[in-house]
Formats: C-alpha cells, structure tokens, sequence
C-alpha cells in the first residue's frame, strides 16, 4: 500500500478557515439567543389582571399570539381586527391593558403576537398567522409599538390599515393609499418626535399624526420603566384614552 500524502497547505488552510467561520456562526447564533431571553420586560401585573377580570373580554393564548374578543352581553364585533406587534423583548401581555379600550368600547378583536426570540425583527410570519386566529373578522389594522411598529410597516401591503405606537417604517409606505395612524409621547426618549418626524416621509402621505403630551416610550405598554426613556407625567388611563378614541376612529374608516 502506497504511504499517505500530506495534506496541502492549502487544504489545512482551508479547514481552519472553515472551523473559524462554523465557531464564529455557532457564537452569533448563541449570543443572539442569549441576547433575547435576557432582560425581556414582563407584564405589570395590576393592569393585566384587570382585564383578566372584564367579563367583556374573551381572552386566548394560542400559543403565537394572544386574542383578546369581545363577550358578554351587549358586545358585538365590529369585523375589525387589529395585529399588534410587540416591542423588542417585551411580554406581549404587557399590551392588553392599553389595547383593551378597543375590545370593550369600540367591538374590535385585537391579535397581541408573541414574535420569535421577542424580536420582531426575527419573525418571518406572515400576517395571515395572525388574521386566520378571528376568521369572522373582515378587516384588518397591523400595527406595532417600537421594532414592533418596524414589522407593522413590513406587513401593511396585507393589511388595510397602519397605526404605530412610539415607531416609525423603515421601509417606503409614500406611495401607498393606506390609511396610518402613528402615536407617539413627547417624553419618548426612544423614539423621540424628532425621529418619527424626520421617518414621516415614508407613511403615507395621507397618515394622521398624533402626539400625547406627557407620553413616553413605555407608556405604550405596562412593563414598567424602560432605560434610555423619558419620565412620562402623563397617566396610563390618559394615554389608554387616546390609544382608544384614535385607533377606533381609524377602524370606523376601514368597516
């Protein structure tokens, strides 16, 4: 039997060049997974257990998504649903509370996804994972809070409706006829009203801008203080309110 050939420089090269990039893969994806489970902002736990408590709302975990129904006597649904995308790792239960308004008071379903790795960014589904969740439910609003409102923007050709909550697109809306509704706070330390000014070029140019005053970044949400934000000194009830009457008028336009 002959004796082996040494392996070539070039081929021991270029298996430490593959062993470097598979090590540098495996990192990226440890760290990024890492990333994702730590520091995620869960639900406050008052206002969740109110609307846990509302008879008027039926509420389900389907395991992707929560859906939160009208129920009970006098509630009707609309045929207007709204997709909400939560903010980078925050608890989607954190926006029952301040989406709930919608539920009770205007007959809405609303759709609260939970996103893959609580990244929007990483969640490839697309919107009729949602929509499917309420067949019975027409028309659809996607919207989102931060990264989330960045993915609503992603998803708006399928819907019928835009509304961001402390966001902005990072893609080009201009040229559509897409009635939008983005809602920021003066106190946002985020994604402050200099940044969703300057991002408005690329909603449509017929979307409707609204700032509550006293509002920052986490009053979008009940998951407690956010670091970088601002000091709100606008109440959760005030901005529940707008939230409410906004988006609302904004579901009566699309029935």
């Amino acid at each position: 039997m002959p004796p082996k050939r040494p392996r070539s420089r070039a081929r021991r090269v270029l298996g430490w060049t593959f062993g470097i990039l598979g090590g540098l893969i495996v990192a990226a994806v440890v760290g990024i997974l890492v990333y994702s489970q730590v520091g995620v902002m869960g639900a406050e736990p008052e206002p969740l257990a109110a609307v846990r408590a509302d008879e008027r709302i039926a509420i389900s975990d389907e395991g992707g998504a929560i859906v939160l129904a009208p129920a009970g006597a006098g509630q009707e649904r609309v045929g207007v649903g709204l997709v909400f995308i939560p903010g980078a790792k925050v608890d989607a239960w954190a926006y029952a509370s301040i989406l709930s308004g919608l539920v009770t008071e205007d007959g809405m379903t609303v759709v609260i996804t939970k996103p893959w790795l609580n990244l929007a960014f990483f969640d490839l589904r697309p919107l009729s994972s949602f929509t499917d969740l309420a067949s019975d439910t027409d028309h659809w609003i996607v919207g989102g809070h931060s990264l989330g409102g960045v993915r609503a923007c992603q998803l708006a050709s399928d819907a019928d409706a835009l509304v961001l909550f402390g966001s902005y697109c990072a893609n080009d809306l201009s040229a559509s006829s897409l009635p939008a509704l983005s809602i920021t706070g003066t106190e946002d330390g985020l994604s402050t009203p200099e940044k969703v000014h300057a991002a408005r070029p690329l909603l449509p140019t017929g979307a409707t801008l609204v700032v509550i005053p006293g509002a920052s970044h986490a009053s979008f949400g009940d998951y407690g203080p956010q670091p970088g934000d601002g000091t709100p000194t606008a109440t959760d009830a005030q901005v529940r309110a707008v939230v409410t009457e906004q988006v609302g008028d904004l579901a009566a336009t699309i029935r």
